[in-house]
């Protein structure tokens, strides 16, 4: 066995020695442990039993005392540490948990040093550990009364721009935000402003608005405001009504940004009674933009960047409502393209795609502004117009007829093209609803197609209410393009 004690005392018996270190090794109060240079425990105080309840024996007996006792999170550090002391003889202080046999962990700070036999030469390690969990409970209580400090900071706020000395370090944390705050009290005067407010209405940075009359503001940010006498009534209504709290409120400026802003009243130390109001602003122009985006990519068709059939429906919709209360009309034309499969099958999708931005292109030209344009999928588009007529909705697929049918694209040395077979349809003649229009301006269109192609074709559908008009409409002949 390794030599620990070097020198022996004299003049003591053996045996009384040895009752006299088991005494010294029962009574030390932190964890005393020997490992041989393997890292193999050869000894470990009874102290052990204290700190995690396992007892010397159960240490002993295990085959890596360190995996029994040290937690998994710290077992690979503590390993490395012990090896490093080992190695190079430099002490190591860290800390460490235990794992006790009830489960629950047991903090400790942990020194290891190197153990040298009689010949000098490291005969293994010593690890002191004193038992830190009193004070690891303790830090772990000061740390969640620091966090339920700060949340309960939140709550005192307006007690704190009461304080110079507060009010400097709840202004670095303000100055952070993006929100811009601005506090008038009762007077109406500035009180209070962050760095985020300067930057919303274009103040320098170095403005210095502290005592400021709200009226000279309002004269400063006049300007900014697209409607400025909009903004300014809202202000005297939210103050003149003594809104506890104003809703949200959305405003443009003449650069285009989109701001909105809140308030609500500060409330002093006598219940009921405010001490001035405070304001929140916030530049909502690039959140407005993506939202804008999203609703586009919902009803926008990625390729040809018409409206999609999701917006076909719901215009479609509103429209027939819209007539509906106005005793008016609508039309609808379904337009289906000629000669598109044979391009794409011949010179591949990329040309497909390029004939259905072309028409997308070139039909946009031909309708009106308040005409609507639309992809319902493949090669299928739709026109829905407002205030129809047949003279009207007759002209418009003629042009469109013609126009689609002048388009030309060009694919490996091929001039090629497309035309057009439109079925139309009209509200109320042919139908009073959504469904019954799209079935007769499709039933329309296939009679195209069925009569040659390249024309278009009045839907001889008839509405349940509108028996006489349909035969009326049934009598007409179907217009096309020679």
């Amino acid at each position: 066995m390794i030599n620990w004690i070097r020198r022996q005392p004299a003049g003591i018996d053996p045996d009384d020695r040895a009752a006299l270190l088991r005494q010294v090794a029962e009574g030390v109060h932190g964890v005393e442990a020997l490992f041989d240079p393997s890292g193999r425990l050869l000894w470990i105080s009874p102290s052990i039993e204290r700190v995690t309840g396992f007892t010397p024996d159960d240490c002993l007996a295990a085959d890596d005392v360190l995996a029994l006792l040290v937690h998994e999170s710290d077992r690979g550090y503590c390993q490395r540490m012990a090896a490093q002391v080992l190695e190079d003889g430099l002490p190591q202080d860290f800390e460490l948990r235990f794992v006790r046999r009830d489960g629950l962990v047991a903090w400790v700070a942990s020194h290891w040093r190197q153990v040298s036999g009689a010949d000098g030469r490291p005969a293994g390690l010593r690890m002191s550990a004193e038992d830190i969990q009193s004070r690891k409970e303790t830090e772990y209580k000061l740390l969640e009364t620091v966090a339920e400090l700060r949340r309960a900071q939140a709550l005192r706020e307006h007690y704190l721009l009461r304080s110079n000395d507060e009010r400097q370090r709840l202004s670095a944390l303000l100055n952070l935000i993006r929100l811009g705050i601005l506090f008038i009290d009762q007077d109406g005067r500035v009180l209070y402003y962050n760095r985020a407010m300067l930057e919303i209405w274009r103040y320098p940075p170095d403005a210095h608005l502290i005592g400021t009359r709200d009226s000279v503001l309002q004269r400063t940010v006049a300007p900014l405001l697209a409607e400025p006498e909009a903004y300014f009534a809202h202000i005297a209504e939210v103050l003149g009504t003594h809104q506890r709290q104003s809703e949200l409120y959305e405003f443009r400026l003449i650069d285009g940004r989109v701001v909105t802003d809140r308030s609500a009243v500060v409330e002093g130390t006598q219940e009921g009674h405010g001490i001035g109001r405070v304001w929140i602003y916030e530049d909502v122009t690039e959140a407005r933009r993506i939202s804008a985006r999203l609703v586009e990519l919902a009803e926008r068709d990625p390729l040809t960047n018409l409206y999609n059939r999701r917006r076909f429906h719901e215009e479609l919709d509103r429209m027939l409502a819209d007539a509906v209360r106005r005793d008016s009309a609508v039309g609808l034309l379904g337009l289906d393209l000629d000669g598109f499969k044979p391009i794409n099958d011949a010179f591949g999708h990329q040309a497909g795609d390029e004939v259905l931005i072309g028409l997308a292109e070139g039909v946009g030209r031909i309708v009106r502004r308040n005409e609507m344009f639309f992809r319902i999928g493949g090669d299928e588009f739709a026109v829905l117009i407002p205030d129809a007529d047949r003279v009207a909705v007759s002209e418009l697929a003629s042009r469109l007829v013609e126009g689609v049918a002048a388009l030309e694209f060009c694919f490996e040395g091929r001039v090629v093209g497309v035309t057009a077979s439109i079925g139309i349809a009209l509200y109320p003649d042919n139908g009073h609803d959504a469904e019954d229009l799209i079935a007769a301006a499709d039933e329309a269109m296939y009679r195209s197609k069925a009569g040659g192609r390249n024309r278009w074709t009045l839907s001889a559908r008839a509405a349940p209410e509108s028996a006489r008009m349909s035969a009326d409409s049934s009598d007409e002949p179907d217009s096309r393009k020679d």
